[in-house]
């Protein structure tokens, strides 16, 4: 008995040092929901972004068509109604992002707020459905730029809360992502040797199902592309009177865009925004 009590006794002792030694177990505080619309997810927590990208709808330019599904996809959502998780994918700079800033500046008085995270903090996604869940305010998770390997942590998660955990989003949550990949993962020819011919169906090898899977759980998906020299030119007169310039373009002016986006290797939203940015801080005004 005695030899029974000695070893409890140690055990009791090695396991206080264990408890000293080892993490507690974090449970997230809840933020101060009133203290913005927007959050990002940092190190456990969300933290409030009071000052935010300020980008309306009528801003992002040759997105028409986009915009549309989006836009009543989110209203859907901040009624109440059912409405899909989104997957945004294309060219870069063609207003992806911009979008999703664009949809918090038109229905966060109607209650939407976003909660941005990156691909690293994805294997966290239980953590904030719980802080969420039960809040009467309607919440986008972003995810901006996201691409994975299969073995990545946040891909797991990702997938689970899309579809297939037992811990599923809340009735308040949907996810937004944007990627340059459609299928937000990288493929290589090699990945189709595996697909077989059945009669006249195609069964994809499992390295292309895996890859395909992922995409195929948000139920809307948005498709962006380059835009032509008359958009692209639209869209830098659209940023050219916002920052007080005439919104007709001389031939100077035009020639200055048309070379800036060579320059850049691409006509897009973006870099029409950055032209006009620049063209603007370079004209004389009144004191200088």
């Amino acid at each position: 008995m005695d030899k029974l009590d000695r070893f409890l006794d140690r055990a009791d002792r090695l396991l206080e040092r264990l408890e000293r030694i080892l993490p507690k177990a974090h449970t997230p505080a809840a933020p101060d929901w009133g203290a913005a619309h927007a959050f990002r997810w940092e190190q456990g927590c969300l933290l409030p972004v009071p000052h935010y990208h300020r980008i309306g709808l009528a801003d992002l330019l040759g997105i028409d068509g986009q915009k549309q599904l989006i836009a009543q996809n989110t209203r859907q959502f901040v009624n109440g109604r059912p409405a899909n998780n989104v997957l945004l994918t294309g060219a870069r700079g063609t207003g992806k992002s911009s979008l999703v800033k664009a949809l918090l500046n038109e229905y966060a008085p109607h209650g939407l707020r976003v909660i941005e995270l990156g691909k690293p903090q994805l294997a966290e996604l239980p953590h904030i459905i719980a802080l969420v869940a039960g809040r009467p305010e309607r919440f986008i998770l972003y995810c901006d730029d996201l691409s994975f390997n299969a073995a990545e942590p946040g891909y797991q998660a990702l997938k689970a809360a899309l579809d297939g955990s037992l811990v599923a989003l809340s009735d308040n949550l949907l996810i937004y992502a944007t990627s340059n990949r459609r299928h937000l993962m990288p493929e290589a020819m090699q990945d189709n040797l595996g697909t077989q011919y059945v009669g006249d169906e195609i069964h994809p090898a499992e390295t292309v199902e895996e890859k395909i899977s992922l995409s195929e759980r948000f139920g809307l998906w948005l498709s962006f592309y380059p835009f032509s020299q008359d958009e692209y030119l639209a869209i830098v007169r659209h940023w050219l009177a916002h920052f007080g310039l005439s919104g007709e373009l001389d031939d100077e002016v035009r020639q200055a865009a048309l070379q800036w986006s060579i320059q850049r290797g691409s006509r897009s939203g973006r870099v029409a925004w950055q032209f006009a940015r620049d063209w603007a801080g370079r004209q004389p005004h009144d004191g200088n």
